[in-house]
């Protein structure tokens, strides 16, 4: 995990094209005149859109000027490498930057003028190719994925009582997948049986698919934990599919408004929420901080908490902000 320096405020585009957008553009007390580049992934997924959302929010609370651009789509890498280097380009206050993978921008960022900060969030930079290319990153905001594998076994342990436990993750060797799963099977250590993982590829259908066959090998299976909620959802169907809703425990990742709406349902146990819009205001905020010469925290874990049955109509009334309280680490610095 990375960092980069930051300094003054972000936001993040609800289209998933490259046009601008100065959502924050009255200048209020605290905020910057001078414009922040923004670049995310592509908004086809609503992970991101509510990440959009959340920084838009903050830019216009602190009256600051944005320029977004976004990928067309996530796998559009050398797309949001060419939109990067436009908004280079354009002498923005600070970039904050959603890179699709570990290296594809790495190249563009190496043109960002000396002094200008940069603020990583969600997906990191990978430290070896900013060292190579001599990134000064000073800061990441994103989500501890082991944690909330963890979050997710802790949970998962209450709910089946010992037992077997399916593991669907997404696509083979996936980083945000593998720390996931290593979350979920070292806490499930001595508590219950996690089998062994099977690829869902973040999809549905497939996630469907795997669930059923691992309920026909193991028909005592006692749960699944699904590395996302739209795989969990496959596997809800699933379960349904096979008369056992209620008898067999879900539990994904990620905290979108369909999984809350399963939660509600029974369909799904739980969810371990991450919070995209939240990661969109921390990180306008660190570059707040930076434009007025704060130290920042090198690395900042955006929140994760776990919404089962006892609190999902609180995280549908708050939805997309967190179900409970969260200590930024960044209101302090703003305010001094």
């Amino acid at each position: 995990m990375i960092a980069l320096t930051v300094g003054a405020a972000l936001s993040l585009s609800a289209a998933a094209c490259g046009g601008g957008d100065n959502g924050g553009s009255q200048a209020s007390s605290g905020g910057s005149d001078q414009p922040v580049g923004v670049m995310i992934k592509g908004l086809d997924n609503p992970f991101f859109a509510a990440m959009n959302d959340g920084v838009k929010a903050a830019a216009k609370n602190n009256g600051t000027p944005v320029q977004i651009q976004a990928a067309t789509s996530l796998n559009d890498t050398s797309g949001q490498a060419s939109k990067l280097e436009a908004l280079i380009g354009q002498n923005m206050s600070c970039y904050v930057v959603n890179p699709i993978s570990q290296t594809n921008l790495v190249q563009p960022l190496a043109r960002v003028p000396d002094g200008t900060p940069v603020v990583n969030i969600d997906s990191p930079v990978g430290t070896d190719a900013a060292k190579q290319a001599g990134l000064d990153i000073s800061t990441y905001i994103g989500t501890d994925n082991v944690a909330a594998g963890g979050m997710a076994a802790d949970t998962m342990a209450d709910l089946v009582q010992g037992g077997k436990v399916g593991v669907i993750g997404g696509v083979s060797g996936d980083a945000t997948s593998n720390a996931r799963v290593q979350g979920f099977t070292e806490g499930a250590k001595g508590r219950f049986e996690a089998l062994k993982t099977v690829a869902g590829d973040w999809d549905r259908s497939k996630a469907l698919s795997a669930a059923e066959d691992l309920m026909r090998s193991n028909p005592d299976i006692k749960g699944f934990f699904a590395a996302n909620d739209q795989m969990a959802l496959g596997i809800s169907q699933a379960v349904k599919n096979a008369g056992k809703k209620g008898d067999v425990a879900i539990v994904g990742v990620d905290g979108i408004e369909d999984a809350l709406k399963a939660i509600q349902t029974g369909d799904m146990s739980a969810t371990v929420s991450q919070y995209p819009y939240t990661i969109g205001q921390l990180g306008v905020e660190a570059c707040l901080a930076a434009s007025k010469g704060k130290q920042l925290p090198a690395n900042v874990k955006a929140p994760v908490q776990v919404v089962s049955k006892d609190n999902v109509a609180k995280a549908e009334k708050n939805f997309p902000r967190p179900v409970e309280s969260y200590n930024d680490p960044f209101t302090s610095l703003i305010g001094g």
